[in-house]
């Protein structure tokens, strides 16, 4: 059974209301979604009982994303994510629901900062799992995201949908679309600020303790935004760290072709279930 919650937490100064959704009993395995996405892209994880009877999953909207409301004068600045803000965030967020040491998982700019997290407290995870992510992911921002003469909704959209995979089942790519469609204005270009301009690690991967804080990094073979090749180079980096590229798979793995992501992420969470 999936259950939903609003926790109120001062982020930056400010209270905001983070909405998030969890399932399942075991170890807690918190999910990061995409740039200009929202928890809804984890649906098919929170709904798998196989999952769910050794983890539990619990993702969350970022604020001014999905039901996460954006915080008190939000109209008076424009939104930028920025590394430590996306930091606060998340650890403010596992602060509030009391978990201890759990795996995180994220993907695109959410695999990004999951890197982050383990160079910065890789004694507080249990280790991280980098869906779609590199040290550094250049190429995405652009004002067309943003632009007074352009439907936001549809650009950012069919943007996001030629990530995804000619293998994926078209109805789960469409309920990707479907899910952009319905960001507010300007907060895929603010995401896509941090996960495109200001987030660079190129100068901290390779200092990531794996021993203290395992990485695991998985990226589709359609995936133009972060390569697989983009991917490999930074798991060369990081000593320890564990790679694969998931064939017949694109940028949104969990939500355009769960089953088949499946198969690359059970290899994965089988060294965490608690009956190992």
């Amino acid at each position: 059974m999936i259950k939903g919650y609003y926790k109120e937490i001062i982020i930056n100064n400010k209270k905001n209301e983070i909405y998030y959704e969890t399932a399942g009993e075991g170890v807690p395995l918190i999910c990061l979604h995409t740039a200009g996405g929202d928890s809804r892209q984890f649906k098919y994880l929170l709904r798998n009982k196989e999952l769910t009877s050794k983890f539990q999953i619990i993702a969350f909207d970022l604020p001014f994303h999905g039901r996460s409301f954006p915080p008190d004068k939000w109209w008076e600045k424009q939104y930028f994510l920025s590394t430590d803000l996306y930091i606060e965030i998340i650890e403010k967020f596992v602060q509030s629901i009391e978990v201890e040491s759990p795996l995180i998982m994220g993907c695109s700019m959410g695999g990004s900062i999951t890197l982050e997290l383990a160079y910065r407290y890789p004694k507080k995870y249990r280790g991280v799992i980098a869906l779609e992510a590199a040290e550094k992911t250049s190429g995405r921002f652009n004002d067309y995201l943003f632009h007074p003469r352009i439907n936001g909704g549809e650009m950012c959209a069919s943007n996001i949908f030629e990530l995804t995979s000619p293998y994926s089942p078209e109805k789960n790519r469409r309920e990707s679309w479907w899910i952009y469609s319905q960001g507010a204005p300007g907060i895929y270009y603010g995401d896509l600020y941090f996960y495109s301009e200001e987030w660079d690690a190129t100068d901290r991967v390779q200092y990531i303790d794996t021993q203290m804080c395992p990485v695991h990094l998985l990226t589709g073979e359609y995936d133009y935004s972060c390569t697989p090749e983009m991917t490999k180079q930074t798991a060369k980096k990081i000593k320890g760290a564990y790679y694969k590229r998931m064939e017949k798979i694109g940028h949104f793995p969990m939500i355009e072709n769960p089953e088949l992501f499946l198969e690359y992420l059970r290899p994965v969470l089988k060294k965490y279930q608690k009956d190992n």
